[in-house]
């Protein structure tokens, strides 16, 4: 596999991981979804793993997409650590019971993660909604822009970060909701991407 490219084993990934889950492969939409493309980009990356022989299609019903790789899957469980308010802060309460199986094509070698199921709507106009999993990178810093997992008092929240000169703006994606401003926010996490069942 070491002539994929990043985004191809990434796709790859998330095949196996969604025939694992489903007993069945995702249609071309559901991978674009997945990774913010166009159906049409999806078969384009599915095109050149059958080229690569990584998988296979067998006609063109919707669900026609095999895996042919040998070797298994190199998959890493996260621990799910509970709720994340996309809307105002909310208390999380911490539950490692769960996991979420992730393809370590998805992950960095060296970082460590965890993940939160949303809470709310105020993330939806970054394509975050009530419900969805989300997949952290643990960080106690962010860029300006970056969504992150932010505490603030004892309250968790999923919000794009911004340092704005002595104080930090918590901003939603969500014209409904105001930012939120504070100087004792603490940084747990970096937003590494969002999952959503059907």
């Amino acid at each position: 596999m070491k002539n994929l490219t990043e985004r191809q084993e990434a796709i790859l990934g998330f095949i196996v991981e969604f025939l694992n889950e489903h007993g069945y492969p995702p249609t071309f939409r559901e991978i674009g979804a997945q990774f913010s493309i166009l159906p049409k980009a999806a078969r384009a990356h599915v095109t050149a793993l059958v080229k690569k022989g990584m998988l296979k299609v067998r006609d063109h019903s919707s669900r026609s997409i095999e895996v042919l790789v040998d070797e298994p899957a190199d998959f890493r469980d996260i621990p799910i650590v509970g709720e994340v308010a996309a809307g105002k802060p909310i208390m999380s309460e911490e539950n490692v019971n769960e996991t979420l199986r992730v393809h370590s094509s998805m992950l960095k070698d060296s970082a460590a993660y965890f993940a939160m199921k949303v809470r709310g709507d105020s993330m939806t106009g970054a394509g975050i909604l009530h419900g969805d999993i989300v997949l952290i990178e643990k960080k106690e810093t962010a860029d300006n822009g970056q969504i992150v997992v932010a505490v603030t008092g004892e309250a968790v929240t999923l919000k794009r970060f911004f340092r704005d000169h002595s104080r930090i703006r918590l901003q939603a994606e969500n014209p409904a909701y105001q930012p939120i401003f504070t100087t004792e926010a603490h940084i747990v996490g970096v937003l590494t991407l969002s999952m959503r069942r059907y």
